[in-house]
């Protein structure tokens, strides 16, 4: 399946307001961002990288979408509304993925290398949710509206809140499977916390 026909496919599957493929192609601000990014990042990777930034920037002008050309998205990622998305540099973001307006998929400003989120097949990130750093959100998660997450997301949970926590589990309110999970993110961003520090000192920061 190409690319154009993939990524419109899943605005009408996802968006009950798409009514036609005209309509998705000349009034969806999400998929002309992500048409455009398709040559940024072609000219990022070919280590054009002045040129890749001023054609994402030119393009963040005309949508109010700003993906850095660095950034991996695959074909068929809704991003709807988008206004005020940013995308970082290292994120990647896989297909079936929906993002809503206002979404920072961001760095901390610690992390060197992989310093973005990776966002899973079929995950839902919503409207302003802040999701920072080289975590990963799992296969079909959902991140509640205006939600901070600094932490990685298992697959098919629901997290809410700043920061971020679990309130469901494959849709259910599982008490007990929410806690083992919470404490499992707990004790993980603790060690990373540790790792970083242990790393400042190292390099003399």
């Amino acid at each position: 399946m190409g690319w154009w026909k993939e990524s419109i496919g899943i605005i009408k599957e996802l968006d009950p307001a798409a009514r036609s493929t005209a309509e998705v192609l000349l009034t969806y601000p999400g998929l002309k961002a992500l048409a455009a990014h398709r040559l940024s990042h072609w000219l990022w990777e070919r280590d054009f990288k002045l040129l890749a930034r001023m054609h994402s920037q030119f393009w963040r002008f005309w949508t109010n979408i700003e993906i850095h050309p660095g950034a991996h998205i695959e074909a068929g990622v809704f991003i709807d509304h988008g206004a005020g998305l940013v995308v970082g540099e290292t994120a990647i973001v896989e297909k079936g993925v929906m993002l809503y307006h206002g979404v920072t998929l961001g760095g901390t400003g610690k992390d060197v290398g992989k310093r973005h989120p990776t966002i899973r097949q079929g995950a839902l990130i919503s409207a302003h949710s802040q999701v920072i750093g080289p975590i990963e959100v799992g296969p079909g998660a959902k991140v509640g509206a205006a939600a901070v997450v600094v932490s990685d997301v298992p697959a098919d949970v629901t997290v809410v809140g700043v920061p971020a926590k679990v309130v469901r589990v494959h849709g259910k309110k599982d008490e007990i499977t929410i806690h083992e999970i919470e404490e499992s993110r707990e004790y993980y961003v603790q060690k990373l916390e540790e790792a970083r520090e242990a790393s400042r000192h190292s390099s003399g920061l």
